[in-house]
């Protein structure tokens, strides 16, 4: 798996929303913030993540949601946060996160700085492996499990830990592009 040997310093920058404020049955705010010292430009960031929420193949239209980031955290139902893998180990625990992976644990969706700059052997498209990415922990978020690839050859549903092992599934980053959230 890719590593980096990044150590993040600990501390934070929120990011500014991003994006047009969603509009579904449920509206879902989040707060964004970057790791400081791990090279990502916040701004970036918080407009791939809105893109990603935003889309069509995304869980707004599978599950008549929205996702608005806020400038406040305090005011936010949940936060991600794009930490080194460090950091990442630490706000995920107890989960083991080996400085590879990513998690949710209760409002907090953690995504490892490693896998958004170098994703993981499983991808070979890194926009892709970031919609992977934010769509399999925010799915976490809104209450789904992880699940097993359907058969070989079949898309691999978002919430199969892909970043792992595809189990003979094709990668798939969306969940309405396989048929199931």
């Amino acid at each position: 798996m890719p590593r980096s040997g990044l150590v993040g310093a600990g501390t934070w920058t929120l990011a500014a929303p991003a994006g047009t404020p969603g509009s579904a049955g449920t509206v879902h705010t989040y707060a964004l913030r970057i790791e400081d010292g791990t090279g990502l430009v916040p701004e970036e960031v918080a407009a791939e993540i809105a893109g990603i929420l935003a889309d069509e193949r995304g869980w707004g239209p599978l599950e008549d949601v929205a996702f608005t980031q806020v400038a406040d955290p305090g005011t936010a139902e949940f936060t991600i946060s794009l930490a080194s893998p460090p950091t990442t180990d630490a706000l995920c625990a107890p989960a083991r996160t080996q400085g590879t992976w990513s998690c949710r644990v209760g409002p907090d969706v953690v995504l490892n700085s490693d896998r958004w700059t170098l994703m993981t052997p499983t991808y070979t498209d890194l926009s892709t492996y970031r919609a992977y990415m934010v769509n399999h922990e925010v799915g976490h978020f809104l209450g789904h499990r992880h699940e097993a690839c359907p058969g070989a050859g079949r898309a691999a549903p978002v919430m199969l830990q892909q970043s792992m092992d595809l189990g003979g599934c094709v990668p798939n980053a969306w969940p309405a592009a396989d048929g199931a959230a």
